[in-house]
């Protein structure tokens, strides 16, 4: 205990002692969140809004495959090679990521190489060469990656649960795309997106580092200000899983997998916090009930996926052999905490555990990039300045009540041996209809 005391205080500290607060400016039209740090390693990401509602199902993976293009296949004015070789001179390090809600084109660079840094990055986003071979490379790089997944008991799980649960829905695309998807993609289908994408009204650049402002600012206004105008993201309305459910994929594999999904408060909401650390104190019980006393498990889990925004969920998930003991045991654990709720001391010693480990996870300059552009992505980038704040201030009742609004319908997703459960092992929770959100 006094050991997560004495390096939360410390992390802490480093948090608070930084030299300026983040703020965020618009230059060129573009909206800009930038926070200084003393490191020397700049981290800089354009975040581009909407992920999967940005294109229709037949286009799986087509951001993906776009933005990697994009930096990794070369500008008009660098071809692959001449562009990787300026790079490594430099240290600077590029790549791209795509999820449901969002997209991004990052780079890490060194203090020393911040204008060369900046110039390859901006060469990359405002020109890029699209050639059709280093394309085909990239794109059959995809596919070799998506067939792993799709082969992968745990990744085909997860496709499975997204594809049920959100049916119809944009989180039902994949956003890395599928092998059959992805094959289909042309280069000039692939570059006419990212034109008609890349935009400054889809896009925001995060920067976390030792830059000046007023340098930042004019360097943004000299090159980014060419990108299109464009137009807003689409949003889907939140997806909320009102009734329960259950999709049985039958799979002759040594274990069973289990997923079960339910809702969950948006990142913005005021229970988002309390939400994430029940789920927290939960996964400790179901390792203790599932892996250490009944040994049905070797990693059962249970959590608040932070991996979505539009339509945010949580997740229990488990491995086993005995998949109708496993779900009995998790759900009567759930209704359990619904009736007596959670106790004094394990909210306590999660708050300073989850801390400990925020701290330590935002200890990089990419990393807190990353999180202030989530945050935007959610509705404001200071959700990651205040959550230690919420964290530290959240009371048991309100984590002892959002637990209950949200648990009341879980949709299962099974893959595994189809005779080793029946439709009526797929437990469901105690409805608690005067606490529902919905």
């Amino acid at each position: 205990m006094r050991i997560y005391i004495n390096l939360s205080l410390f992390l802490l500290a480093g948090v608070l002692n930084l030299p300026a607060q983040t703020r965020e400016f618009t230059a060129g039209g573009i909206k800009v969140i930038f926070k200084p740090s003393p490191k020397e390693v700049i981290s800089v990401r354009m975040f581009v809004d909407g992920g999967t509602a940005n294109y229709s199902k037949e286009q799986e993976g087509i951001e993906a495959l776009a933005l990697m293009t994009a930096i990794q296949g070369g500008t008009k004015t660098l071809d692959k090679i001449a562009f990787q070789t300026e790079a490594e001179k430099i240290g600077a390090h590029f790549a791209s990521a795509t999820t449901y809600d969002f997209g991004s084109i990052e780079m890490t660079c060194l203090g020393t190489f911040w204008n060369k840094s900046w110039e390859l990055f901006t060469d990359a986003i405002l020109n890029p060469a699209f050639d059709e071979k280093e394309f085909n490379i990239i794109k059959e790089q995809l596919i070799a990656t998506a067939k792993n997944i799709e082969s992968d008991p745990d990744a085909h799980l997860r496709t499975l649960a997204m594809e049920n649960v959100f049916e119809g829905k944009n989180y039902s695309k994949q956003p890395d795309g599928t092998s059959e998807s992805l094959q289909k993609l042309t280069v000039a289908e692939t570059k006419n997106y990212y034109t008609n994408t890349i935009g400054m009204k889809r896009c925001f650049i995060v920067v976390v580092g030792n830059v000046q402002e007023e340098d930042l600012k004019k360097k943004i206004e000299a090159s980014l200000v060419k990108m299109r105008e464009g137009t807003p993201a689409t949003k889907e309305p939140r997806q909320v899983i009102r009734e329960s459910g259950v999709h049985i994929e039958d799979r002759d594999i040594a274990t069973n997998y289990l997923r079960g999904l339910f809702t969950a408060p948006a990142m913005s909401d005021k229970d988002a916090v309390a939400l994430r650390m029940a789920m927290n104190i939960l996964q400790d019980k179901f390792f203790v009930e599932l892996r250490t006393k009944r040994s049905l498990s070797y990693a059962p889990g249970a959590f608040y996926s932070t991996g979505v925004i539009n339509s945010p969920y949580s997740v229990l998930y488990i491995t086993t052999q005995d998949p109708a003991q496993s779900m009995q045991v998790m759900v009567d654990l759930i209704n359990e905490i619904k009736v007596k709720g959670f106790t004094d001391i394990e909210l306590k010693n999660t708050q300073l555990s989850f801390l400990t480990n925020f701290y330590m996870g935002q200890e990089t300059s990419a990393a807190q990039s990353q999180t202030l552009g989530m945050m935007q992505v959610a509705g404001d980038w200071k959700l990651a300045e205040t959550f230690s704040e919420k964290v530290n201030a959240l009371t048991l009742d309100e984590m002892n009540k959002a637990f209950a609004k949200y648990t009341n319908a879980i949709y299962w997703t099974y893959l595994g041996k189809k005779d080793a459960v029946k439709e009526t092992d797929f437990k469901q929770l105690k409805y608690d209809k005067k606490n529902t959100p919905y």
